[in-house]
């Protein structure tokens, strides 16, 4: 303990730290980059089984991974309302010297991620059917689903556990070891996927298994690095849920929550969606399940790489804000848009340049099968080149503590927009209506979230006069 309290002592002056000192663009490679890569991990967790599984399955089992979905999102969801809400309250109390509050708020949130994800793994095994009948899945592809899913439940606490306590380790200033967590447990799976699925005929079985094993090794280096954080002492009262610490906690990873919710919620309609108007049109209810899978899993890659660089903003903008220095959080969230912006661009292209070479990495098709996946891919993902602004405002507000304006801009894509333009467009256009509603729904959030921002940016300058 009188070690701990040293190494505390020593690390714990706030206006030594260097998230309050070294360059910004310098910051933004310590903490983007690892993070950008770890969240590419976790979307490619989900993709690197579809590409064995579309390989050796075929259309089903890429449908089935695709109404399993919506679980591995509930994991993400609660990951980030425990890993991003005590990953800021522990810069904030950090940025205002409370060393002591700050070890409680990072010990909370571990013990919640943990506890949450046993609490989803109980509620999975308990309604293994009917939650896969929810999420759309049609008769012919629920023996697959069901097949996948009840072996990789058990894989929930290790994965929230990982999402989430990379933020934890990312907050301690060691961005790099939140990127080995995750690449380690994603190297496993790419080897296990290989030999399971294509090696030993595993199918599905085989892909839920080699998630899993990836996923809990990830999680034991996780526990590993939390009984070593570097900045504060994490001893068991740290660990001892109390009230306040888990409320704030909660309070400042909601709207990252929101958003993962909000995207479970659209996916669950989209699925219904697509099985009712596709039963009714030349392509039957699985090809738009299976190519809308495809479709939403590659743009959830693109995504990451957006959702990884506004999460690597969030120490900076956490601990500037807390300090006062809110000319380094406004360049902190102009250094990001522009990174982030030229990725959605270069997204763009390749969406629209090359979708039947993306879905012909995921195994063979028929005919429909490709031009109904052409055409989504090229709607749907239209304004692909806007879609960042979105998330990187909403966790922006997250940083600085104002929870209320993340969650209000973390739901206008999904739940505002999109979702309503789901259920009303296909009413007039058939299943075309769904890929409209993408499009419309992206650029109207991008919208809002440069509104937002701006009236935040002049608040900030009120802020900066009045200091000085």
């Amino acid at each position: 303990m009188a070690q701990s309290e040293e190494k505390i002592q020593e690390n714990g002056n706030g206006g030594e730290n260097p998230l309050g000192t070294e360059k910004i663009n310098k910051l933004m490679t310590k903490f983007a980059v690892p993070s950008v890569i770890a969240m590419l991990v976790t979307a490619l967790y989900n993709i690197v089984d579809q590409l064995f599984i579309g390989q050796a399955v075929g259309t089903l089992g890429n449908a089935a991974t695709n109404v399993a979905f919506p679980l591995t999102t509930s994991c993400i969801s609660l990951a980030l309302l425990f890993g991003i809400g005590g990953a800021s309250s522990f810069n904030l109390a950090m940025g205002r010297g409370e060393k002591e509050k700050a070890g409680r708020y990072a010990g909370n949130a571990a013990t919640l991620l943990v506890g949450s994800g046993l609490v989803l793994l109980v509620i999975t095994q308990l309604f293994l059917t009917p939650l896969l009948k929810f999420f759309g899945s049609p008769a012919d592809v629920l023996e697959y689903a069901k097949t996948y899913v009840r072996i990789t439940s058990f894989g929930f606490p290790a994965l929230i556990l990982t999402s989430g306590g990379c933020h934890l380790i990312r907050a301690d200033g060691s961005p790099k070891m939140s990127m080995i967590c995750n690449l380690v447990g994603a190297i496993i799976n790419t080897i296990l996927d290989a030999i399971f699925v294509l090696g030993l005929d595993l199918g599905m079985a085989g892909a839920a298994w080699a998630t899993i094993i990836g996923q809990f090794v990830s999680a034991a280096i996780v526990v590993w690095y939390l009984l070593h954080y570097k900045t504060v002492y994490l001893g068991k009262e740290e660990y001892c849920i109390q009230g306040k610490y888990a409320l704030q906690v909660m309070s400042l990873g909601t709207a990252s929550f929101f958003n993962q919710i909000a995207m479970m919620i659209v996916q669950i309609v989209l699925n219904n969606s697509l099985t009712y108007y596709g039963a009714q049109s030349e392509y039957g209810a699985a090809i738009p399940l299976a190519c809308a899978g495809i479709v939403m899993k590659v743009g959830q890659l693109s995504f990451s790489f957006i959702i990884g660089i506004s999460q690597g903003t969030q120490p900076i903008e956490s601990f500037n804000y807390g300090a006062g220095n809110y000319g380094r959080v406004k360049e902190a969230y102009m250094l990001a848009s522009r990174v982030a912006g030229m990725i959605s661009i270069i997204s763009f292209a390749l969406f629209q340049l090359f979708p039947g070479q993306i879905l012909a990495m995921f195994g063979s098709g028929s005919e429909a099968y490709f031009s109904f996946g052409k055409k989504f891919f090229r709607i749907f993902m239209f304004f692909t080149c806007v879609n960042f602004l979105q998330p990187l405002t909403a966790t922006f507000f997250t940083s600085i503590g104002k929870p209320q304006k993340g969650t209000f801009l973390s739901l206008t894509r999904q739940i505002v927009f999109l979702l309503p333009l789901i259920l009303i467009l296909p009413l007039f256009l058939g299943i075309e209506g769904i890929m409209y509603a993408g499009p419309v729904a992206d650029f109207t959030a991008a919208v809002i979230a440069i509104i937002m921002a701006k009236a935040e940016f002049k608040k900030m300058d009120a802020l900066e006069v009045s200091a000085v």
